[in-house]
């Protein structure tokens, strides 16, 4: 029961030491997620439009949808690329908790954008079953298959930046590429049993297309579950929370450590913590206890902190 507990923290936290470094992303990484989102800027739409132009010439509606899905991830990496621009801006007069939301929330947006592509090609792959339609050209084969290869290639790349930096909306995006990836491989299974059926088979990539849409809305609503976690501040992983107890119980004057809340703003953490320390201490004492459990925190190497708010308890 308590494993099942901690992996369903684990899911909702978006957050986890690096296994290699032993610490959580920080924003010193920001730059590869920046290089990230802009490959996937420039590269969707060249995609985008490979594939809608070989579906037209070809033949071939799942060729076409799968094009259609690719302009999706166009709008999604730029929001994705502008999110995590004004996630690092500092905090001002109108947003005292600064602008990490923004990453949270393009990554909700960039999982509805996932799911409504996929329903929009779900209706045209079923107007274009009930139509009949001649077989797609065998070119369309050997597009499918550098889409393929390109699509996992990106999608290695900008997963691997995404958890580099902690970023919910990173990563999501880089499952668009992965979920484009899959279209394209059901695209070619379609088209392949299309040509190799011959006549009676010329709609099979359409139903390949329909196939691909269920795997990109499964992907959708799994993607949305982080993103919305940590819009509704929910905690992050007990293995996170037991390294800032263990910080904070080891500055000088802190005998206990009571209550610890912390959550997940964009690409580093908010927290308040309540350290019990000696009830005799003045208030200046207890004070300076305060500040240097939180100078603790800001300065770890392996903890993306962005704030700290301490409350001290007599003991």
């Amino acid at each position: 029961m308590a494993d099942g507990k901690r992996e369903q923290e684990r899911a909702v936290s978006g957050l986890r030491f690096h296994p290699d470094t032993g610490r959580l992303p920080i924003v010193s990484d920001l730059a590869h997620g920046f290089r990230a989102s802009l490959v996937s800027v420039v590269a969707n739409p060249l995609l985008a439009l490979g594939k809608i132009v070989a579906g037209v010439l070809g033949n071939s509606y799942a060729l076409i949808a799968d094009g259609i899905e690719s302009s999706a991830d166009v709008f999604s990496s730029l929001i994705v690329w502008k999110a995590l621009r004004v996630s690092t801006r500092p905090a001002d007069h109108d947003h005292p908790y600064g602008h990490g939301k923004a990453e949270s929330i393009a990554g909700l947006v960039v999982a509805g954008v996932l799911l409504a592509a996929a329903l929009l090609i779900a209706v045209q792959s079923v107007r274009e079953i009930v139509t009949p339609h001649h077989a797609p050209a065998p070119f369309t084969l050997i597009v499918l298959v550098v889409v393929v290869a390109t699509k996992e290639l990106l999608f290695r790349y900008v997963v691997r930046a995404g958890r580099a930096i902690g970023s919910t909306a990173l990563k999501n995006d880089a499952w668009h590429h992965r979920s484009d990836a899959i279209t394209s491989a059901a695209a070619f299974i379609g088209i392949a049993i299309a040509l190799i059926g011959g006549d009676g088979y010329e709609a099979a990539d359409d139903w390949a297309a329909l196939v691909a849409c269920a795997v990109i809305a499964y992907n959708g609503v799994q993607l949305a579950k982080p993103a919305l976690a940590e819009i509704m501040d929910a905690a992050v992983e007990r293995e996170i929370e037991a390294r800032v107890r263990a910080i904070a119980g080891a500055v000088d004057g802190v005998r206990q450590i009571e209550k610890c809340r912390i959550r997940k703003s964009g690409l580093g953490l908010l927290m308040d913590i309540h350290v019990v320390v000696d009830g005799e201490l003045s208030v200046r004492e207890g004070h300076a206890i305060a500040h240097r459990v939180k100078d603790a925190l800001m300065a770890a190497a392996d903890l993306p902190v962005h704030d700290v708010v301490v409350h001290t308890e007599p003991d």
